[in-house]
């Protein structure tokens, strides 16, 4: 329905007050779309029609009369005068009612005082800049007007569409990921105006799928924490049904990016902590540089921080533990190659100056040790290893009080005399066990006393020599007593022990020689069992129970040879073929080593032939028992092989002929008694 169009009382002030209003005119309307400047009919403008009037047809002509003198005192003069002036008139205030009025200017209206429809047309022109600011100085442009004004229902209209646009905004911003500032434009949209229900029913939506997704994105952080590459991927493809731009792509693509770097410093750091648990300052190295190239955006970036700072701390240790052996060169070795991102520097230029005073402190003279000292002692408070410094300090102090004992205690040993390698001993003595010198002092304690007891056993040592030289077991027997008066622990104990055994052993041979000479008397006479019982009365533990036990062996074989010899003999004198074989058999067993093994084979192959011949006789009547005789025969016999090829003779002819197959002739090609063409027979010619 069309609306008659109001024009409002103001405006005509505000024409009156505008000299070149048809100029502001135009502007307005170049300016403002009309298609935008609201729903309401009463604000819709219509372009004035120009009025234009058609030139009068010209009238035929009329004849020529004659040309009169025009005067200005004439009638036609005022007439055309009168006429002139009245159309003038005329189409001015026709003009003038046609003409529309100008647009209002909104920025310079006092809205106290303004109508709502001029507030309506500026609220609407706010509104479509279609920003945050704008709509919200639309909301607030009408909503001032009263709950009961006429126009409430479109104003209503018009809030409800700008807080959709307000919140459409919002929603842009939460794609974008950025829920507080889309959650600050949704809050400033009135909360009096009807529509702010929609508002908090958006927020609440917006929060909850905020909170999923970060539940979502939360979950799988945990994931990767713990190394579950495969969990955090599917904690990560939840994020894709989110219906949230931000969190469906750009979260996600986070999210995998972290899994694929995680997975590959995790295989990174896996080397790097079983090169670091070696130990060896060059893997310890190695696995510093592996956890250096972990990036900062990693989830495995603390633990590879974590790694530098307890290789760092290792690597220290050994540095200490350096220190403590007074290895200044290892010392500086680990102190160069420490890295910077150990963080560690003053612990770096600490143990290089340490090494250095330990160099310096390294030939032992009191002045070195001082000049180690004065270092040292240039290490402040502040310092990290200062602690260190002063334990080093404190030894140096107490091992220049050791070098004064040790030079006294080698100026009275010096001498060689008993009594002052006593007097030597006593002195380094008095360096107790936690200085420095203490493993010196006790060496050279343990060289004094190997001394004092050399110079006191030796005498027992030299008349157990002399007494050995005569010969004979009862001189040795007197050596052997003499040596046995060195105590164990004592410096020559070790060789006089060795005297002992030597004079021992020849006094066992001396004694047992004669025993073993019998034996062999004893077999060589062919008395086997008597040279055993001869040679069996050397015991275990002396110097030729050894070497008796070696012939008893031999000779123990040599009988039981015979034995089984004779047996064999025995078992063949019948004569039949299983004494035969039995004799055999029992020859076989005679050890190798027997001196009667060749007699044995020489037996058993003359009894293979003998079984065999046997074996012959018997074919004449049996090829059977033949065969079985023959088998009797053992492999590795002269005969065996004779007997095998007879084996293979009797046998085929004890085998039975193969039956004759006669195949019939077919029954489709008539009987012929003509050989096949390629069977002819060969022509004679």
């Amino acid at each position: 329905m069309s609306r008659k169009r109001e024009v409002p009382d103001h405006w005509h002030a505000t024409w009156s007050a505008q000299p070149s209003w048809s100029q502001d005119l135009q502007h307005q309307r170049s300016a403002v779309n009309p298609h935008q400047v609201g729903h309401s009919a009463s604000y819709r403008q219509t372009t004035p029609q120009k009025v234009a009037t058609k030139p009068a047809p010209p009238s035929p002509k009329q004849p020529k009369e004659p040309r009169r003198r025009f005067t200005f005192g004439g009638w036609a003069f005022w007439v055309a005068v009168i006429i002139l002036v009245s159309g003038g008139i005329g189409f001015s205030a026709v003009a003038l009612l046609l003409k529309l009025p100008a647009l209002p200017n909104c920025p310079s209206i006092f809205w106290p005082t303004a109508s709502a429809s001029v507030r309506l047309y500026c609220a609407q022109l706010a509104a479509n800049k279609r920003t945050t600011k704008d709509l919200l100085e639309a909301i607030a442009l009408i909503d001032a007007l009263p709950k009961d004004h006429p126009l409430r229902p479109e104003i209503n209209r018009h809030i409800e569409e700008w807080s959709v646009e307000i919140l459409a905004i919002g929603e842009e911003k939460f794609q974008a990921g950025q829920l507080e500032e889309a959650i600050e434009i949704a809050n400033r949209i009135p909360r009096d105006v009807p529509a702010f229900k929609l508002v908090k029913e958006q927020i609440e939506a917006w929060q909850s799928l905020w909170q999923k997704a970060s539940g979502i994105y939360a979950q799988a952080e945990e994931q990767l924490r713990q190394s579950n590459w495969t969990l955090a991927f599917r904690e990560a493809v939840k994020l894709t049904t989110i219906d949230n731009q931000y969190w469906a792509a750009v979260k996600y693509n986070q999210l995998v990016d972290l899994i694929q770097i995680g997975r590959d410093d995790s295989q990174k750091l896996d080397e790097a902590y079983r090169l670091s648990k070696t130990g060896r300052i060059d893997d310890i190295l190695k696995a510093i540089e592996a956890a250096e190239k972990i990036t900062p955006k990693s989830f495995a970036y603390k633990e590879a921080q974590d790694l530098i700072a307890e290789c760092g701390n290792k690597l220290l240790k050994l540095a200490t533990s350096r220190l403590e052996q007074r290895n200044w060169q290892g010392v500086l070795e680990i102190a160069n190659k420490l890295p910077a991102s150990v963080k560690l520097p003053d612990v770096k230029a600490d143990l290089i100056d340490l090494a250095n005073a330990l160099s310096s402190a390294e030939s032992g003279s009191v002045g070195d040790l001082e000049i180690a000292i004065a270092s040292v002692q240039k290490l402040g408070t502040d310092r990290p290893l200062y602690d260190k410094g002063q334990e080093l300090i404190d030894r140096w102090q107490r091992e220049i009080e050791d070098v004064a004992r040790l030079e006294r205690a080698r100026a009275f040993a010096s001498s060689g005399l008993i009594s002052d390698l006593q007097i030597a001993i006593a002195e380094a003595q008095l360096i107790p066990n936690r200085n420095p010198r203490y493993q010196e002092a006790r060496a050279e304690i343990s060289q004094w006393t190997r001394r004092i007891q050399t110079i006191e056993d030796q005498p027992y040592l030299d008349r157990a020599t002399q007494l050995a030289s005569f010969g004979g077991a009862e001189s040795l027997q007197e050596a052997i007593q003499e040596a046995r008066r060195i105590a164990p622990n004592r410096a020559l104990y070790s060789e006089a022990q060795s005297k002992i055994n030597d004079w021992t052993r020849t006094v066992q041979r001396l004694q047992d020689q004669p025993y073993l000479d019998n034996a062999r008397t004893l077999a060589n006479s062919g008395n086997l069992p008597a040279a055993i019982a001869a040679a069996e009365q050397i015991k275990s533990g002396r110097v030729l129970y050894g070497e008796a036990q070696s012939l008893i062996k031999g000779w123990k074989t040599e009988v039981l040879g015979q034995q089984r010899l004779q047996q064999a003999y025995q078992a063949a004198t019948p004569g039949t073929p299983e004494a035969v074989a039995e004799a055999i058999r029992l020859a076989r067993q005679v050890p190798s080593s027997a001196k009667v093994r060749g007699d044995a084979v020489s037996a058993v192959n003359r009894w293979s032939y003998q079984l065999l011949a046997l074996a012959q006789d018997r074919a004449a009547f049996s090829l059977t028992e033949a065969i079985r005789l023959a088998k009797m025969i053992p492999s590795g016999t002269e005969a065996y092989n004779a007997a095998q090829v007879q084996i293979q003779g009797w046998q085929k002819i004890l085998e039975p002929p193969p039956p004759l197959v006669v195949v019939p002739p077919s029954t489709d090609a008539p009987l012929s008694l003509e050989p096949p063409e390629h069977e002819l027979p060969l022509d004679d010619n």
